[in-house]
């Protein structure tokens, strides 16, 4: 996963994979979700980022077992 934050227009990038996107939908006025031929997540845009979210606070933690080890 990556996170790109483009601060000359406010803007956050968060990918969640490298598949190619077939469909962008709007879930709200400021934020976007590109989806992959089978409807998966792959990217999300979020605009006026900076107004939206704590991203200067992002940060990552997992929790319990992760997918596919049980």
């Amino acid at each position: 996963m990556n996170v790109k934050y483009f601060r000359d227009t406010d803007t956050a990038l968060l990918e969640f994979s490298d598949r190619p996107v077939e469909e962008t939908r709007e879930i709200s006025e400021n934020t976007y979700v590109d989806l992959d031929k089978d409807g998966n997540l792959v990217s999300m845009t979020i605009e006026h980022a900076g107004r939206h979210t704590s991203l200067p606070r992002f940060s990552v933690q997992e929790i319990g077992q992760a997918l596919g080890s049980r």
